[in-house]
């Protein structure tokens, strides 16, 4: 993985050197995980750089902040101009975004409504998550003794930073154990989603995906792949899934911003299908890489660019 580094920084509406974003030790969100964020991608296509659903990542941000009662003192059309101003000012080819806003210094305690929000805007360059081989050869998963929260414990739909934590529980007893990611159970037992990702399997040349009410994110690549997958003449079913029914499948795959398109190769040691990427995961990660790299016409308006013009969005 290539140093998480650029040169300039969005913050507060102006561009700042890296250097220079810095944040105060009593900001709200350092003792309280008041924050709320985006993962987005810049790809490199044959028509030039392109953003992949910039308008779909910059709503989220706002529904995400607006269930946390957190109002971004930016417009969503300026917040979309100051990311292509980011990656232009940065002379990035292709590159993750970061959007980031948060409750800043100036308040203590729970309470957060009387610290100020801060947003920012970060990009740097950045390869595959799982790691190249992965998108191959697939990763190795398993099932977390840590679960995603109960319903009206804290919003799952929201992207906030706090979330995260469970998020990092999950991550580091994979890793510690030997996996490249560990795979949460709903507080019912049914199958969630990763630390990061949302989760897809194959059987019997249908597709599963587990379904909000499973605490999940609602995953913009995840809404991607029910598309293309349903435009490649699979059906695709979201509902609850049981554990036992990962280890039966034919084919099991993850999906998100970092992640992309992971095929998965095991879970808690049970090889899944022939243990490799399976034909569907295959079809799924071509049709994938041929939109985002801009070798199909981009037939659903997801792809900004960076440079040629500039996107509009109702607010």
């Amino acid at each position: 993985m290539s140093e998480i580094r650029a040169k300039k920084i969005w913050r507060n509406g102006e561009l700042i050197d890296w250097e220079q974003a810095t944040v105060h030790v009593m900001a709200h969100a350092l003792h309280y995980g008041s924050s709320w964020f985006e993962g987005i991608r810049c790809y490199k296509t044959a028509r030039g750089s392109e953003v992949f659903r910039l308008p779909e990542h910059v709503n989220r941000l706002f529904d995400s902040c607006k269930i946390y009662r957190a109002n971004i003192p930016f417009s969503k059309q300026e917040i979309i101009e100051a990311i292509l101003q980011t990656i232009d000012a940065n002379n990035l080819e292709q590159c993750y975004i970061r959007p980031l806003v948060f409750r800043g210094a100036g308040a203590i305690g729970v309470n957060p409504l009387p610290a100020p929000i801060e947003s920012y805007i970060i990009v740097w360059e950045w390869g595959s998550y799982l790691g190249e081989d992965a998108m191959e050869n697939g990763v190795d998963l398993c099932v977390s003794s840590w679960h995603r929260a109960a319903p009206n414990t804290f919003p799952s739909m929201a992207k906030a930073g706090g979330n995260y934590l469970n998020s990092a529980l999950i991550k580091m007893e994979a890793t510690l154990d030997g996996f490249a990611e560990g795979i949460a159970l709903d507080s019912e037992g049914f199958v969630s989603e990763g630390s990061g990702e949302n989760i897809f399997l194959v059987r019997g040349g249908r597709l599963y995906t587990s379904s909000l009410n499973s605490a999940i994110l609602p995953g913009i690549t995840r809404d991607s792949v029910i598309t293309l997958a349903r435009d490649a003449g699979y059906e695709v079913v979201e509902q609850k899934i049981p554990r036992e029914m990962l280890y039966l499948a034919d084919e099991v795959f993850v999906t998100g911003t970092a992640a992309e398109i992971t095929p998965v190769r095991s879970i808690d040691r049970i090889v899944i299908g022939e243990g490799k990427r399976g034909p569907v995961t295959a079809v799924i990660q071509r049709r994938f890489f041929d939109y985002v790299e801009g070798k199909v016409d981009d037939r659903y308006g997801w792809m900004t660019p960076v440079r040629t013009k500039k996107l509009t969005i109702d607010d």
